[in-house]
Formats: structure tokens, C-alpha cells, sequence
């Protein structure tokens, strides 16, 4: 099962939404707490190549971006292949 990281801050719908499509999903994730200004927030931004929005989503180390990309993998049936590998 693949690798999944999620950076999110609190009261963030966004955050909740793509967090609650993962646990729905049955996959297993890290959040990272990654409220402005902190450290999390800098490295999600850096991981991600410039993303300053939370959230942030890396599966194996690779950002496919936030929650508007994660509900178009699930709608375009590609979430669960990628998650499966």
C-alpha cells in the first residue's frame, strides 16, 4: 500500500473534506499538522513545488495536490488504482 501524507491546519473544510474522502476510502494516511507559518507548512510547500494551500497531499512522496485534485481522482475513477499499486 502505497505512502500517503496529507498537510492540514485546523478549521480548514478543504482539509476535512479530503481527509474524510481518505478514511471513507479505508486508506491509511499521515496528517500533518501544518497551520501558517509553521515548519509542516514551509516543507509541504516545499514539497510540493510552490502549493501554498493546505491541503497538501503526497502519495509516495509525490504531490498530486489538494483536495479539488483529490475529489477529480476519485470522480475520474484513477484514486483507488493509484492507491492500490
Amino acid at each position: 500500500m502505497p505512502k500517503i501524507e496529507i498537510y492540514t491546519q485546523a478549521f480548514c473544510p478543504y482539509c476535512s473534506r479530503a481527509v474524510s474522502l481518505l478514511r471513507q476510502k479505508g486508506f491509511a494516511f499521515t496528517e500533518i499538522d501544518a497551520p501558517r507559518g509553521s515548519a509542516a507548512r514551509r516543507e509541504a510547500i516545499e514539497r510540493s513545488g510552490g502549493g501554498t494551500t493546505v491541503p497538501q497531499i503526497f502519495i509516495d512522496d509525490r504531490p498530486i495536490g489538494g483536495c479539488d485534485n483529490l475529489v477529480e481522482l476519485e470522480r475520474s475513477g484513477r484514486l483507488d488504482p493509484l492507491l492500490s499499486a
